[in-house]
């Protein structure tokens, strides 16, 4: 099976802007099958959508531990962002283009964005490249960040593996 790797943050995401001083900045990539769609917004929710058991698991105990402290869980995000324009699993979209489409949310504690993009690249084909910003604001966003990096580096690549898997069926 293909595997996700650790990349470098893409220098030409519309994100680049923000990625000095950022509190976290990761990116993964994959190698696309050949038969893999050229649409962003169906790769991109190939990857973010339909999550495995373990990943909603850990979402839904995030939002109930959270819920004390005043951080919107991921059904107040999602039902937010709907009632303002297209969603991606509970995400909002924040950009789109041929090539990339931006998910984020900012919160009182923290600001962060996805990135999802199409690459071509010499050695591997096509890949999608899944890269994330955050921006925290406060003590609430720094400890919550550094609880939920480690799950977040696991759950970037379980998702992008997933797709993968999810095209080749």
């Amino acid at each position: 099976m293909t595997k996700a790797r650790a990349v470098p943050m893409p220098s030409n995401s519309v994100l680049a802007p923000l990625y000095a001083g950022a509190d976290l900045l990761d990116a993964f990539a994959i190698r696309l099958p050949a038969h893999a769609s050229d649409e962003v917004e169906v790769l991109a929710r190939a990857a973010l959508e339909r999550q495995a058991w373990w990943v909603r698991a850990l979402t839904r105990a995030r939002d109930v531990v959270m819920a004390p402290v005043g951080v919107k869980s991921s059904r107040a995000v999602g039902l937010a962002a709907a009632a303002r324009g297209p969603v991606i699993g509970f995400f909002p979209v924040q950009s789109k283009s041929a090539t990339e489409l931006v998910v984020g949310e900012d919160d009182r504690h923290l600001d962060f964005r996805v990135t999802i993009q199409i690459r071509a690249d010499a050695a591997n084909g096509r890949e999608l490249v899944a890269g994330t910003v955050v921006h925290c604001h406060n003590q609430l966003g720094r400890i919550y960040l550094a609880t939920i990096s480690p799950f977040h580096r696991v759950i970037m690549r379980a998702s992008l593996e997933r797709a993968v898997r999810a095209m080749k069926i």
